[in-house]
């Protein structure tokens, strides 16, 4: 579907009457399942509450009630007596091959990262010491963090630190940059990682940190970094938007 093809958007929106889900929340969802999905780009001018109201045969009401919706989800945006505009978020388009946090990723992009800690505790767990290769009683810091930038969230990572390898991570306030910490304070050089990435559905917590409606596509990161002593000292799985994330690989060719 063409996103300038009005006819196709509304057959692509057209809601169901057979199902017991109200009608607006029907189109409130078709709707932002194609913003999400890319379909209706940034600026796209959707109907007017008339123009859908006639063409989808319901109510003024109906159509006004969505809208709302989409509007408080900041999905869309007034436009006049024309309808509204789609607000798509800009996709943030790292690239990948280089071992780094957060922190300098969004800065090398241009864009202010900030941290809120949800969970910072000393945990003894016998699965993650497996991880990482150590006694059941081994402990680790784990920190779980909503990642933000520009002021939108846009990861949920929850991560462990070896405390036998970076004792004085035990002290750290959670906030900037781990690889930071780990290299000015616990004087650990970090040589490599292992990091493998998955589509996956967020779950109800993390669809309510993204401001989600319901759960809804994004990337899964889970990383193993090792440090120069050929210990891991950190094992973490982050939670990326899908609306908003996106990674760049540049691939080398190969000579014949």
């Amino acid at each position: 579907m063409a996103a300038n093809d009005s006819a196709a958007f509304i057959e692509k929106i057209r809601p169901n009457a057979g199902v017991s889900e109200p009608v607006y929340k029907q189109l409130q969802k078709r709707i932002a399942d194609m913003i999400q999905s890319g379909e209706l780009e940034d600026g796209f001018s959707l109907p007017s509450e008339r123009a859908l109201a006639e063409a989808l045969a319901l109510s003024r009401t109906t159509v006004r009630r969505c809208y709302e919706e989409l509007r408080a989800q900041d999905r869309i945006a007034s436009h006049g007596r024309s309808g509204a505009k789609v607000k798509a978020p800009a996709r943030i388009n790292p690239e990948m091959g280089k071992l780094k946090g957060f922190t300098e990723e969004m800065r090398e992009l241009g864009i202010t990262p900030s941290t809120q800690i949800l969970e910072h505790r000393v945990v003894v767990d016998r699965t993650i010491a497996s991880l990482f290769n150590r006694p059941a009683s081994a402990r680790f810091l784990r920190l779980v963090r909503v990642r933000l930038g520009d002021g939108m969230p846009l990861s949920r990572e929850v991560a462990w630190y070896d405390l036998t390898v970076a004792p004085a991570l035990a002290d750290w306030d959670g906030e900037g940059s781990a690889y930071q910490y780990l290299e000015s304070v616990c004087d650990l050089g970090l040589v490599h990682a292992e990091q493998t990435i998955e589509a996956v559905l967020c779950d109800d917590v993390e669809a309510a940190v993204f401001g989600f409606a319901e759960p809804a596509p994004c990337l899964l990161l889970k990383r193993k970094t090792h440090a120069d002593n050929g210990q891991i000292v950190e094992y973490v799985e982050g939670t990326f938007r899908g609306d908003a994330y996106t990674y760049r690989v540049n691939l080398k060719i190969r000579p014949d």
